[in-house]
């Protein structure tokens, strides 16, 4: 029977292992924060390069996590690329084995702390915490790296201080309960558990590895619990896959299959070979030292999944031919609609969120483009057969318009870097002028439509007109797409002299308008319709304007209709 003395004993030391547990996680949720933020361009780089080489996916998905130090992270990425069509299953399935891998460098680092390291990762929390009173923001993201780094150390260190392990009640109850629960699957239970809540591998391995370095969990109970963690991590992706695409439940679900078949191969070698596993750890890392004991965790970890994608690897296509067979294709029902290449999970990662925003633009664009070209036929010749196309097309405008403007909205509370945040500000308006532009281009084939059902044309000199400043602004199209998708500012000064000739030809052609009425050169009823397009053309240009400059002037203005 424990007396009150004791009992207060052990309450403190269990307050002070939460206590490191809880700034621990803070450290490593500092770090990853930064790391991604700082890392922007790298993520980019790395996920531009994706093909289908299996090998180059391994190497994307280790080094994108070990930028960002999460593969969970990388894992919810990766559901948000395939849902939104970027990515294909052959594509993911090896960037999922590469972020297995990527995510063990957490646990070599913990491993490698000594005296001298902890002391150092003490005055880098300081140095950290100082960088963030900073106002320019680089500095702060560098001080928030620094701190969360040290913080990781803080924790581990308070973890394993003799307040928290060195109550010999404590170690007691720690090895009862381990002793209770030394029956192998239990121990792979505990590690799903524990790494399912707190919705990180990395964490819960360096916690298993702070453990083993102080004596309270034996060697053979934690390399158990480390297979345990590498299923309780597919949680977080599980949960991401909801309400996605059957592609993305398939990423999801190879994620969790990858894992599980490693963690049964290992755990029937380790089962029947435990002994001999132990001793070849033990001999790889000989000693007594915390520092030994710790590597002999933190080795075990990279070897299992370094192996499982070693051995899983060449099977990529079972495992999506196993994900289908799994997961049906469903029947899409009703018109619901999709962005093409920008989807919500994304947000987890702005900086690549934010080149699926640009992809998504340029393909709205290529519709807006598409319907111009269309609709001038139209208005042209009354030519009707693109009635179908536009309409659809209009339609996906009309909904990207709304739907990117919200996951912009969203974005721009995330942390991106100062040029992303002005690019943003300048996409808003971006979105409005290329909407107002297909709906001009609707306009444009309506009133070919309704001239062809009246029986009524425009006069050779009038379509002569209207033909030749269709082309000026359609050559202003091409401009200003060019410079909006390619970022090329060599053409904007060009577009600017068409917009003004555009000025010109809409007084002109308004001017020539009247005067073949009032020589009855040109019949009344086609006046509104003449208007109309010379109008409509107008604002176009000014449109296109808005879009071209929209790369130098980010809060350009908005042209109002």
């Amino acid at each position: 029977m424990l007396t009150s003395e004791e009992i207060l004993q052990l309450v403190q030391s269990l307050v002070w292992l939460l206590a490191g547990v809880g700034v621990f996680i803070v450290g490593m949720n500092f770090m990853s924060d930064a790391l991604e933020r700082s890392a922007g361009s790298g993520m980019k780089r790395f996920m531009s390069k994706i093909s289908n080489n299996r090998f180059s996916g391994v190497g994307i998905g280790a080094g994108v996590t070990a930028i960002i130090q999460s593969s969970s992270a990388t894992s919810v990425m990766v559901i948000g690329l395939v849902n939104a069509g970027v990515m294909t299953l052959m594509q993911a399935t090896p960037i999922i084995m590469g972020a297995n891998i990527g995510t063990t460098i957490t646990g070599v680092l913990i491993a490698l702390k000594n005296d001298y390291f902890n002391m150092l990762m003490y005055l880098l929390a300081f140095a950290g915490v100082m960088l963030g009173f900073f106002n320019k923001e680089k500095i702060k993201i560098i001080g928030k790296l620094c701190s969360g780094l040290g913080l990781i150390f803080v924790g581990l260190n308070v973890m394993s201080s003799e307040q928290a392990f060195g109550n010999p009640l404590v170690e007691g109850m720690f090895t009862s309960v381990f002793e209770a629960v030394s029956f192998p699957l239990l121990l792979i239970a505990l590690g799903v558990i524990f790494t399912a809540l707190i919705q990180s591998s990395s964490a819960a391995t360096g916690v298993v590895i702070t453990m083993v370095g102080t004596g309270v969990l034996p060697l053979e109970s934690a390399l158990f619990i480390v297979l345990g963690s590498n299923i309780g991590t597919c949680v977080t992706a599980l949960l991401a896959s909801v309400g996605a695409n059957a592609n993305a439940k398939r990423v999801a679900l190879i994620h969790f299959t990858f894992n599980v078949i490693g963690t049964v191969l290992f755990t029937a070698v380790i089962w029947l070979l435990k002994d001999q596993a132990v001793s070849l750890l033990v001999s790889m890392f000989p000693g007594s030292d915390a520092m030994s004991l710790q590597m002999r965790v933190s080795a075990f970890h990279v070897v299992f999944n370094v192996v499982t994608t070693c051995v899983l690897l060449p099977f990529t296509g079972l495992l999506v031919k196993f994900s289908r067979f799994v997961i049906k294709d469903k029947q899409q029902s009703g018109k619901a609609r999709a962005l093409k290449y920008v989807d919500e999970r994304l947000l987890s990662a702005p900086s690549v969120a934010f080149v699926q925003v640009k992809k998504e633009m340029d393909y709205m664009f290529s519709l807006v483009e598409e319907n111009i070209r269309l609709s001038f036929v139209a208005m042209e010749t009354g030519t009707l057969d693109a009635k179908k196309t536009i309409a659809e097309n209009e339609e996906i405008i009309d909904f990207t318009n709304g739907a990117l403007t919200q996951f912009l909205i969203r974005l721009s509370a995330s942390h991106l870097t100062e040029s992303e945040e002005r690019s943003i500000g300048a996409y808003f308006h971006v979105l409005n002028d290329l909407e107002r532009i297909g709906d001009h281009a609707e306009n444009f084939f309506e009133i070919g439509a309704e001239m062809k059902e009246r029986g009524i044309a425009f006069s050779e000199s009038a379509r002569g007109d209207i033909g030749g400043m269709s082309e000026t602004v359609a050559k202003m199209l091409g401009i200003s797409k060019d410079a909006f998708e390619n970022l090329n500012k060599s053409g904007l000064h060009e577009l600017t002299v068409l917009e003004e000739s555009v000025d010109s030809m809409k007084k002109n052609l308004t001017a020539s308008h009247f005067l073949r009425l009032a020589e009855g050169n040109c019949r009344p009823e086609v006046s509104p319709y003449y208007s109309s397009a010379v109008l409509g053309l107008e604002r176009v240009a000014d449109h296109l304007v808005n879009v071209g400059y929209s790369i130098v002037n980010p809060i350009g203005a908005q042209t109002e209709e």
